[in-house]
């Protein structure tokens, strides 16, 4: 099987809630593996197991220099606070401030089925809670702030018909 190719705004699949693994066999360590190198082809920094098509609580994240694979992650403790404009390469040419905590502890399982702890801070935990927040069918437009929603909905529209954003 080749790289998966990653879905874009308007694919229904993008807002669903995603189903938890049962378990990580071989099928779900080649997910994993494959969906590694489509965020690193695309240049991302992670990638959610919706964002390729599929209904399941995997993601890939490599924020800081070390590749992370986890199933069925969640996120244990939310500190501080920081707002950064975030993309996502389902979103091609957005950006959206977000506000995020900027530390979290996140656990799940790694592509060994061992539960793991994470602790991220900064651009590590901002990636970890945007791949999460794919996981539940949530998009980085749903965190625009008042003012921007309709300058963003209108760059988006545009994008659907093929336009470019400037």
């Amino acid at each position: 099987m080749g790289v998966y190719r990653i879905r874009e705004y308007g694919e229904p699949i993008l807002r669903q809630k995603c189903r938890r693994v049962a378990s990580l066999g071989s099928r779900e360590k080649r997910v994993l593996s494959q969906m590694a190198t489509a965020m690193y082809k695309a240049q991302g920094v992670g990638l959610a197991a919706p964002q390729i098509g599929l209904d399941e609580q995997l993601i890939v994240v490599d924020g800081v220099g070390d590749l992370i694979k986890l199933a069925n992650p969640l996120i244990l403790l939310k500190d501080g606070e920081s707002i950064m404009e975030e993309g996502c390469l389902s979103l091609p040419h957005t950006m959206v401030k977000v506000k995020r905590a900027s530390r979290v502890i996140v656990e799940g399982w790694n592509e060994n089925e061992e539960r793991v702890r994470i602790e991220g801070e900064d651009l590590l935990a901002r990636v970890l809670q945007h791949e999460i927040d794919h996981l539940m069918g949530i998009l980085i437009i749903d965190y625009v702030f008042p003012g921007e929603k309709t300058l963003h909905s209108d760059s988006l529209s545009s994008n659907k018909r093929g336009e470019r954003n400037g």
